[in-house]
């Protein structure tokens, strides 16, 4: 009868080759995110030098090859750096960016509605009573005439200014 090997359950098991290489993987998309970002964004990130370097000459890197195998040698150097704050900043910022897409497709809506069906404006009031509604009614008048006169759309975009306005102040 053979003896299994024991094992020290305190003992840390060392990741199999699929998990370090879906690891690399991660700190390579990382890596490929910080070289998207503008310079601005970058630098505020405490990177190491080396790294901060890579990462500006992936940028114009226009050759497929070539920029894989900077964005590979990135993602080797981001294994000496600590990745979650710099993952969590970057999760933060597309969140915020998500927000704001968010809240001008609402805007859109409102200005779409507004425009076509008359009872919107009165829903609109119940839900922003410090509208300033004599204001939007102007708009909403002058933008469809804009738009009846094949005019440029500057009521168009006032209205959707008064709506931004609008619901910030909420």
């Amino acid at each position: 009868m053979q003896k299994e090997p024991q094992h020290d359950d305190n003992e840390a098991i060392a990741p199999s080759k699929t998990q370090r290489k879906k690891d690399m993987h991660d700190l390579q998309a990382i890596g490929e995110q910080l070289v998207e970002l503008d310079p601005k964004k970058l630098a505020e990130f405490d990177l190491p030098e080396i790294l901060a370097d890579a990462i500006k000459l992936a940028r114009p890197m226009q050759k497929h090859g070539a920029r894989r195998r900077q964005l590979q040698y990135i993602g080797r150097l981001m294994r000496e750096v600590d990745a979650s704050p710099i993952q969590e900043k970057l999760d933060s910022w597309q969140q915020n960016s998500k927000q704001q897409t968010a809240r001008l497709h609402q805007l859109e809506r409102w200005r779409e509605r507004l425009l076509s069906d008359e009872h919107a404006l009165t829903e609109f009031a119940k839900q922003y009573p410090q509208a300033d509604l004599q204001r939007l009614r102007l708009l909403i008048r002058n933008a469809q005439k804009e738009k009846a006169a094949e005019k440029p759309p500057k009521s168009f975009r006032l209205l959707f200014q008064e709506l931004q306005a609008s619901i910030a102040a909420d």
